[in-house]
């Protein structure tokens, strides 16, 4: 996977080039402030975007504006995003076209190199991969029906949706059947008033979009 990275730290910089090559990556281009993200994204048009939302010269949105120029150039893109802290305007900015092969999470994630990595090749192929604060704080925002009307196991289950896990994960971490997930699923989905025959990445950005109110 050829990968262009943004990120004003240099030890984090570093320590994500170091990371990505050790995993058999490899990493195309760095950018160390805002200006220069979208000309190496434009120039070498990797397989996959990794961005801080906050650089210079602000220090305000430059990595995030960068991803969304760059999926207008260069549509469907795949970009993970990276942040300090949970912020929701961000998050839903980024997940608002209804596109595929979109992340965010916290910079915390990337100590855990598993769990890192893992998200990084879910949104390389169009999928979703999304802190579990980040769609926390999503869901908690949103407490007036029809969400109200979930179980907690379905709740559980949409947790699980929008962070961009499949059926088998759910079904693993709740250990519960695979038929089991799939009946969750299908209530979730007829309780939002979702369409319910759509799989993967899809019906987890139905979801998000409908938590973020778009």
């Amino acid at each position: 996977m050829r990968v262009v990275i943004a990120e004003d730290n240099a030890l984090l910089r570093e320590g994500l080039v170091l990371l990505l090559s050790s995993a058999g990556h490899e990493v195309a281009a760095v950018a160390a402030s805002g200006p220069e993200v979208l000309p190496a994204l434009l120039e070498h048009r990797p397989d996959a975007a990794v961005l801080d939302v906050r650089m210079p010269p602000g220090f305000r949105d430059e990595g995030l504006r960068a991803a969304l120029a760059a999926r207008r150039e260069i549509p469907g893109l795949p970009v993970l995003v990276l942040s300090q802290y949970v912020e929701e305007a961000y998050a839903a900015e980024l997940l608002g076209g209804g596109a595929s092969g979109v992340g965010y999470l916290l910079k915390d994630r990337v100590g855990r190199v598993d769990e890192f990595l893992d998200a990084l090749e879910r949104v390389a192929a169009g999928g979703t991969a999304l802190d579990p604060e980040v769609v926390t704080e999503l869901m908690t925002r949103r407490r007036d029906d029809p969400l109200a009307t979930l179980t907690p196991r379905e709740r559980e289950v949409l947790h699980l949706m929008a962070e961009g896990r499949d059926n088998t994960t759910i079904a693993r971490l709740l250990v519960v059947s695979d038929r089991a997930v799939s009946k969750h699923i299908g209530n979730v989905f007829a309780k939002l008033g979702l369409p319910a025959g759509d799989s993967g990445h899809r019906r987890v950005l139905a979801v998000l979009a409908y938590l973020n109110g778009g």
